[in-house]
């Protein structure tokens, strides 16, 4: 089985060709510009992969009948703190 994570050929071939324009790149200018310009791709990336997340996930009604059948699931989304957690913070507020 493949690593869904791998990249691919021509992703490894963008990856070199920008490893040399950096390499090859001695104005510290243009080695800024170039880091602006990669900064704001990889932001682009996380940006589009939250929107896939979030188109997959649905509503919450369906994310809730995903988890239905998984109890501890549920219960870690939902946890409310205990009394304890409460009297301990009570506790240090009274320190």
């Amino acid at each position: 089985m493949s690593d869904p994570l791998a990249l691919t050929l021509g992703q490894k071939f963008e990856l070199e060709r920008m490893n040399r324009a950096i390499d090859a790149t001695g104005d510290p200018q243009a080695l800024r510009g170039l880091a602006k310009q990669l900064l704001q791709a990889w932001h682009s990336q996380k940006a589009a992969t939250q929107w896939v997340m979030r188109q997959q996930l649905g509503s919450p009604t369906k994310l809730m009948a995903e988890l239905g059948n998984d109890q501890a699931a549920l219960e870690s989304l939902f946890s409310l703190p205990t009394d304890d957690a409460s009297e301990a913070s009570d506790a240090s507020d009274a320190i």
